[in-house]
């Protein structure tokens, strides 16, 4: 499982690559970052201010998944990203390399036409039964005049107190209802933004403050591997702790953050906590959960 998604980061120099972002209102980079279904750190690409294209997002998606394949040819990859990444080139790449995915799909007048009687029959029973949100889907055929062939499309449409509120997906997956694909699969996807706020805001993966591009593509790279630390980090904790959920400033503070003797032999590192250190339990059992395998 890969989500893709890019994140605006701001800069104050003359940085190469630097572009200025309407949006924002802000000069900045645009990088694009993914992670896997566990929330590990696959990949992140310093770029431009701007929204990825077609082209470039299946180049960037071609060579992420070359590498990959040299390692675990066998594996089977599921894509997730939102609509912006669902262009022609990257859906005609995922059916050339075999890939499956799930994408979301901006609105136009040809898919409302497609669920305008949903939408209806949808908010005139809303309107006999107010109070909580009512949502329906439904699945059909759709290609747009740049697709190569029809593709599978899930609307969802939501009907509450706010008003109504249509969105679509498309995918290759055959089986499964829409209901399960858009809520269980495709919605699970935004916690890549909570991945996201864990590299920039708890490891400063924003300060790309390099003037040459290559630098701050370094820089992206180290608090990448900083991130694989937290996240292994946290992964070795207690299943049903909630150490396991924490996040990494939360980690930081109660496991880093405190008085040590720390004494350098030649064959290995002493480090002595007080007697009264209170995450003192948690840590030896990091200690033994991370300790490198025995030799023989």
């Amino acid at each position: 499982m890969l989500d893709i998604d890019d994140t605006f980061d701001a800069v104050h120099g003359h940085q190469q690559l630097r572009l200025f972002n309407a949006f924002y209102d802000e000069f900045g980079f645009q990088p694009i970052v993914v992670f896997d279904g566990e929330g590990r750190l696959v990949g992140t690409l310093l770029r431009p201010a701007r929204r990825p294209k077609g082209a470039e997002s299946a180049a960037h998606i071609r060579r992420l998944i070359r590498q990959i394949a040299r390692h675990w040819p066998e594996t089977e990859i599921l894509l997730r990203a939102d609509s912006h990444y669902c262009t022609p080139q990257v859906l005609d790449l995922c059916d050339r390399l075999g890939l499956r995915y799930v994408f979301g799909l901006s609105k136009n007048g040809r898919l409302a036409q497609n669920i305008s009687a949903l939408e209806a029959s949808t908010a005139a029973r809303y309107v006999r039964t107010p109070g909580q949100k009512l949502r329906r889907f439904k699945t059909f055929s759709y290609a747009a005049r740049s697709w190569s062939k029809p593709r599978r499309v899930i609307a969802r449409v939501e009907v509450g107190p706010m008003g109504r509120d249509t969105r679509y997906i498309v995918t290759n997956l055959e089986g499964g209802r829409g209901k399960h694909l858009y809520e269980k699969l495709y919605s699970a996807r935004g916690q890549a933004e909570n991945h996201i706020k864990a590299w920039k805001a708890h490891l400063a993966a924003d300060r790309t403050s390099c003037s040459k591009v290559n630098a701050s593509q370094m820089r992206l790279m180290l608090h990448g591997c900083a991130y694989w630390i937290w996240w292994k980090l946290r992964a070795a904790c207690p299943k049903r702790s909630p150490w396991r959920r924490a996040q990494f400033d939360t980690l930081r503070l109660h496991l880093v953050k405190l008085a040590a003797t720390i004494v350098e032999k030649k064959t290995r590192i002493i480090v002595t906590l007080p007697a009264s250190c209170p995450r003192k339990g948690l840590l030896l059992l990091l200690f033994d959960a991370l300790a490198p395998p025995k030799t023989a």
